[in-house]
Parts: C-alpha cells; structure tokens; sequence
C-alpha cells in the first residue's frame, strides 16, 4: 500500500506554489495591480489617488491614497490569503457594495512581488509591512511616519518567476496598459482627483469635476471636443444608467472609446456596448462609431461580480431591461436633439424650413445602389417624380398599390402633422435652383445661404420615412428561391423570427435541416439571389431595430442613384423637401445637406 502511494502521479502542491499560480488569476500584469490598488485606495474613502510607476510598473507599482489607512492589527492580517474586511459570509456577497471583497489582491501580489505597505488612521501613528515576494523572507512590520492613508507598493513583479515575466510586453506597452486602467477607475469616479506619474513625470492629472461628462472630456478627449459630449439619465427597477455619449462630430473608426461601467467596475459587455451602437443608430455613417459611456448602478442583488477573477465581467437577473432602457433612452435623446439642432437655422421666430410655400417631400438612396441596374435607376428616378408631386398620398413606387381606405400617412415616421407647418413663402423669397455639381449635389439658394444637398441622401430619407410609416407590401415569387443556411445559429434566427420577417414583406418556409424557401419579397424587391440570402440574414444582428434596418436596405436600393439626372422642376421639389427633414441625415448617418452663408463665402474669397 506504501509502495502504491509513493508512485502516485497526483501530489499536493507546496503552498508557496500554489499560491504563486493563483496569483496569476489576480495579477497577471502590473496593470492588474494598478487595478486592485486604486480599488482598494476607493474602497477606503479616498478622495486624492496617485498612481506611480516604473518602467512599465514592472520595478515598482505604487498607489498613494489619502483614506481612512489601517491600524497595525490590520496591517498584519491584510496580505493573508481571503484576508478582507468587505464581507464576513458567502450570503454577504448578495449585498457587497465595495469593489474588493474577496481578500485576494494583497496576498496576489506579495506571491509574485516585493509588497510594502505604509498606512495611518489618524496621521499620527504610522505602520509598514514589507513581505513577499512567495513568503521567501519573513513579513516584517516597523514603526514609521505618514500624514493619514496609504501607500500600497509592488516591487521586482515576477523577478521570482522568470517564466511568467517572460510574457509581460514591452515596458512602454505596459505603461500604456496602466494608463488605461488608472483612467479607467477615473472615469467611474469623477468627484475624485486623480494623478498619474510614469517614470518621476507627471503624465495626467484629473482633479475632481462636477459631472461624468466634464470627467470624459477631461480624461479622452482633445481641444474642444467637449463640447460635442452629451450626459443623460436613465432608470429602471433596481437600477439607474447614466450615459455619456457623443454627437456626430466625435465620430471613431474603431470602439476604443466606449466603455461600460457597473457599480463603478469597467466591464466586458458586448450587449451594452450594442446599445450604445443602436440607440444612435442614424447619426454615425457607416464605418464610424460614437465614443461614449454607459454607466449602470444597481442593487448588488440584481448583480453578480465574482464570476471572473478580476472582475471584468457581470451578469446581471435582468439584462434585456437596460439594455432596452439605453437603446430606447438614446433614441429619444437623439431624436430631440436632432429637432433641436434646427434652431439654428431660424429666421425670426421661424425655422428655416417654415419659409417654404410648398410642403412637398423627398427621396434618397446609398452609394450601394451604384451595382443595380441603369433600368432601376429610372424607375427609381419615376417613383421619385410622381411622390414629389403628391406628397401626402407618399406615392407608391412601381408596381405597389396603396389599399383603398388606408387612412392619410404620415409625412415623417412618428410625426402627424409635418413640423415646419403650412406657411406662405416669407416675403416673396423663395428657394431657388442655382446648379448641380460632380452629378450629385443639387445646389439651392435661400435667402443668405447657399445648400449643397446629396440628392441620393434625401430621397433615401424619404424612402426610409415612408417605410417606416406604412406596411411593407409583399410580392410572392412565382418560383420560391431556395437556400442552405451555414450554422444553427442562421437557422434559430428565421426559425424565431418568422413573423417579425413576414411584417418586413419576406415570407420564409423551412425545408429538411438546414434547407429554406423564400415565398414573398417586398414589393419591386430588385437584388439578385446571393445578395437577397446576404441582406435577410444581416438581420440577425439587428436585435430590436429588425424594422429600422431593413425600412433602410430597402431606402437603399430604391432610391435614385449617383449621376441620374433629374429635370429643374423635381430637383427643386426634392431639394425643398430635403431642407424640411426634421432629422436632416439619412438612415445610415450621413448628412442630407450642408450650408454656407453669405458672409463665410465672402470672407473665403476675401470680399468683405
């Protein structure tokens, strides 16, 4: 039986190993020190924070706080394994409010670094520990000096273990990782004064602020970009969401600026992050992406923060509430502001567009519809004329017949009665059409300015407006076009949203696994086979906006095209009609129009 035992393959690891490879869990770069630092300098009531490093925070990662401090008995017990103050029982964790409380983070980095700490309750009686790294020397506790708080420093990161500083990046990449983490915890809290010094320079300092808002711009953004940033309030039951989102004067080619937040934690939330994307849909063009902040308080009940071992994941009992309450919060948000953004455009005590005699409306297309055919153009081009001519009956294009006792439309989705009203032209001036450029841009004067309008943009627009408005007509095919999904995961989508597609105009039936028959397609539908597959499927991805994204394929590729030509009189009627859009961009964010007036013409040339 000895014998047996003595060839055992399973052994019992020593426990300065095992704590080493725990550590790993917790501290796996000084970044992650930098983290658990600040959250305990948080933790304890600080209202200053100061995060020191050197070279890379590899040879020495410090935070200095001004908090509440330890007293010497708790100075003893803190670097010990599961040593925390935060809870006293596993059922305590239903309700933790601070952002440690595992008891992990000191005793992390005294197994893989030299730890000091220097701490005061009172400012007049001051301690410091030196232990680690691994328990190779006995903790030693010594009488010191020290205004009240606490310095937590880590010393030689992983020189004990050369295999794991082997993966550690360059020390400038590291430097950058801490630099994310330090404005990371700022942004969640900005009533505290924050400053970061990498290498003895001080490289940010971010003194406290009244709002989430003033700390974004403080920490991310450049010159006057501020300006552009907006904060609005949410709520829902056992939470609150405060966001901080940009307008589309902020655009990014990536998402490095957007962030979620919980209990003031940076989590990984691709869900939240999508909210952000869709409740803003419209304003950013393709390609570009808003920078903003997604800020979310709720009751610890509702919330579970110890399923990753930092901390940089959630789950909460209700996510689809906020996500909805962002998406549609955002949406409400930017539909005021686009309606409020007109205001400068006013002449007197009214708009720019109340002026028009004419209440005509407009349509648009995307530069996608270049690969249709030149025969869809015309028609597209036809269809434009005749609901320009008849605004109010939102003619229908080729093909599609409006049912009979089907009351009046609309002339904006969400609107009923047009917001510009039904004014005469204001002392005899009227728009008028003083060219085209590059085949594209309808150039209108009014008055003191000059508009360049996208005239694919604006009938895309309309389109997108009258779709969004109306029932989408089907057409059923004379021969179903058939095709083979690629995963289970294309097979749940048309499996659960049947209805939903069948309200869009697309009728889909289920063959044996994996097969499908497309019945009915909008009315006019003109993309070939592959392409039809490709668009349905897109809309996997649009959660909620199912209708929104596809009101906008369909705008797209029914509206005029780049370089068709329209006659004098439908220019006019589209470019008037493009200037009354309550929200003046089309469904894929771009702008309808830009303006330039008389006075910065002048001065461009020098004429004044």
């Amino acid at each position: 039986m000895m014998d047996t035992l003595t060839k055992s393959r399973i052994q019992i690891l020593p426990p300065e190993e095992a704590r080493k490879i725990a550590a790993g869990e917790v501290v796996n770069r000084p970044a992650a020190l930098v983290r658990e630092f600040i959250d305990n300098a948080l933790d304890a009531g600080s209202t200053l924070i100061e995060l020191v490093i050197d070279e890379g925070g590899i040879r020495r990662t410090e935070v200095i706080d001004n908090g509440g401090g330890m007293t010497r008995e708790d100075l003893e017990l803190c670097w010990y394994t599961h040593a925390t103050s935060k809870i006293r029982s596993l059922e305590d964790l239903n309700t933790a409010e601070t952002l440690g409380f595992r008891g992990e983070a000191l005793a992390a980095a005294a197994a893989v670094a030299r730890l000091e700490i220097l701490t005061s309750t009172g400012g007049r009686e001051a301690w410091q520990l030196e232990v680690g790294p691994g328990n190779t020397t006995p903790p030693r506790i010594t009488q010191t000096r020290r205004a009240k708080g606490t310095n937590v420093r880590a010393l030689g990161l992983f020189d004990t273990i050369p295999a794991r500083k082997r993966f550690l990046k360059r020390e400038g990449s590291e430097a950058n990782l801490c630099r994310q983490a330090f404005i990371d915890k700022a942004l969640a809290f900005y009533g505290i004064s924050f400053r970061f010094i990498q290498d003895g320079k001080l490289k940010l300092f971010l003194p406290a602020v009244n709002s989430r808002k003033e700390r974004f711009a403080q920490a991310l953004l450049t010159g006057t970009e501020g300006l552009f940033l907006y904060e609005i309030t949410l709520g829902g039951t056992g939470f609150s969401v405060a966001v901080v989102a940009g307008g589309p004067e902020l655009y990014r080619n990536d998402r490095r600026q957007q962030y979620v937040f919980a209990n003031g934690r940076r989590i990984q939330d691709f869900s939240l992050l999508q909210a952000l994307e869709y409740g803003l849909q419209g304003w950013f063009p393709n390609g570009t992406h808003p920078i903003g902040g997604i800020y979310v308080s709720i009751d610890p009940a509702l919330a579970d923060f110890n399923i990753h071992p930092a901390k940089q994941e959630a789950r909460f009992v209700d996510a689809g509430a906020i996500h909805h309450a962002v998406t549609q919060g955002l949406r409400d948000f930017s539909r005021h502001r686009n309606m409020a953004g007109t205001e400068k455009f006013s002449d007197g005590e009214n708009k720019l567009w109340d002026g028009f005699a004419e209440g005509k409306e407009t349509v648009y297309q995307d530069q996608e519809g270049k690969n249709e055919a030149a025969g869809s153009s015309q028609a597209a081009a036809l269809a434009l004329e005749a609901l320009l001519e008849n605004p109010r009956s939102f003619a229908p294009l080729p093909g599609r017949n409006p049912r009979e006792g089907d009351p009046e439309p609309p002339l904006f989705a969400g609107e009923s009665t047009p917001p510009y009203g039904d004014l005469g032209v204001d002392g005899g001036s009227a728009p008028r059409l003083a060219g085209r450029v590059f085949d594209l841009f309808l150039l209108v004067e009014w008055k003191d300015r000059l508009f360049i309008i996208d005239q694919h943009a604006a009938h895309e627009r309309l389109l997108f407006n009258r779709f969004m408005a109306e029932a989408i007509p089907k057409q059923e095919l004379l021969v179903p076009l058939s095709f083979t999904t690629e995963s289970e995961e294309d097979d749940r989508f048309l499996s659960h949203r049947r209805e939903d597609l069948a309200k869009l105009g697309i009728i889909i039936t289920e063959g044996e696994e994996g097969l499908w028959y497309i019945e009915a397609l909008p009315a006019n539908w003109r993309l070939g086979d592959a392409e039809t597959v490709k668009e349905i499927l897109k809309l996997k991805t649009a959660g909620e906006d199912m209708a929104e994204r596809w009101a906008a394929t369909l705008s797209c590729h029914g509206a005029i095209k780049d370089g068709d030509y329209l006659d004098d009189t439908t220019a006019l009627a589209l470019a008037k009609a493009a200037l009354k859009f309550p929200e003046p961009r089309c469904p894929h964010g771009r702008p309808i129009w830009t303006e330039l007036s008389r006075e910065e013409l002048f001065r461009a040339v020098r004429r004044l």
